[in-house]
């Protein structure tokens, strides 16, 4: 009982940890300096906007860089 209750646990982790290690990135536009950069964490300043077109979270940084190319506000200096 004990073996296999532990293999149940171990098989739950082994799903949960790769799924938790996973990057988002996102667009965001500092008002200030008025220039856009990637980040992978989602901001928490208030300072910082996430500008990514209809809130989208990128899972690579290439889809990210793609995005960024489509941004309004990122070319607008």
């Amino acid at each position: 009982m004990k073996a296999s209750t532990l293999l149940a646990g171990l098989l739950v982790v082994g799903y949960i940890v790769p799924a938790a290690a996973q990057t988002t990135y996102y667009i965001v536009r500092n008002p200030t300096t008025r220039h856009c950069e990637i980040v992978d964490q989602k901001p928490v300043s208030q300072t910082e906007t996430v500008v990514s077109p209809d809130g989208v979270v990128y899972k690579t940084r290439v889809e990210a860089e793609s995005g960024m190319k489509t941004v309004k506000v990122c070319h607008d200096e």
